[in-house]
């Protein structure tokens, strides 16, 4: 079940929610040991995005409190949700939602690493793409449509013909001479992403569909999946055991996690 700063949410709670979708989240991978890789990057991600949506800041500390509850009695590997929300926001009013709310919600994670990635690329640029935040119809609507052609997911590509991101996580490419790409465009920054940032030589630079295509590997980041190869991008097929890809699944699951 769900809970609304530590107490059961009720449909009531989440109804300003659901007609709205003004909110922001983050969502984090529980361990079968209890840590969570980047949980301080996932407490920053609240904090700032909280500051940005409404204005004020975000008592992390809290939010774990409300997380080890809602783990309580939870089987592991799991992720964990943390979506904040003001249950008084109203469409005609949303200037007047200022005291944000903490759901911690909690689902099964998949294991690691997934099936490779079949995505196509779909035209699309997030609003406010810096924020994890709730308004996910674009989003979706992308991965319908790509579903829909056969695909798994959609790669976005915005208006100025580049690579930016997927629907809900990030991507990057391999190079032929082995070097990690990451776009250069409006994304979010993702934790899972900024991680193996910190941990593998890499570049940023824009990339084009042509260049995509072009590359040895791509592969999608995010905290649930960890590192995903992409095997598929429209008509391109992509190595999924390229050794640069072992190479980041290894230093990803090297990475201790922190303690709640």
């Amino acid at each position: 079940m769900a809970t609304l700063d530590g107490k059961p949410v009720s449909a009531d709670d989440l109804l300003p929610l659901a007609l709205t979708g003004l909110g922001h989240f983050t969502s984090m991978r529980v361990g079968a040991d209890g840590a969570i890789r980047g949980l301080a990057l996932h407490m920053e991600r609240l904090r700032r995005d909280s500051e940005i949506v409404w204005g004020t800041g975000l008592d992390t500390g809290r939010v774990r409190a409300y997380v080890r509850q809602g783990l309580e009695g939870r089987s592991r590997p799991c992720v964990a949700r943390v979506t904040i929300f003001d249950p008084k926001v109203d469409m005609g009013h949303p200037a007047d939602a200022g005291e944000p709310h903490i759901m911690v919600s909690v689902r099964g994670a998949g294991a690691l690493p997934p099936e490779p990635l079949r995505t196509m690329s779909v035209p699309y640029e997030r609003d406010l793409p810096q924020v994890k935040h709730c308004g996910l119809f674009g989003a979706l609507q992308a991965r319908r449509t790509a579903q829909l052609a056969g695909f798994d997911d959609a790669l976005f590509v915005g208006r100025d013909g580049l690579i930016s991101e997927g629907g809900t996580w990030n991507v990057g490419f391999v190079d032929h001479d082995g070097t990690i790409v990451w776009p250069e465009a409006p994304v979010l920054p993702g934790v899972t992403m900024a991680l193996l940032q910190q941990h593998v030589e890499h570049r940023i630079a824009p990339v084009s569909l042509e260049q995509a295509t072009g590359m040895a590997a791509a592969f999608a980041t995010n905290t649930s999946i960890g590192v995903r190869p992409l095997s598929v991008l429209d008509e391109t097929e992509f190595a999924v055991e390229h050794r640069a890809l072992r190479r980041l699944r290894d230093v990803y699951l090297s990475i201790p996690g922190e303690a709640l």
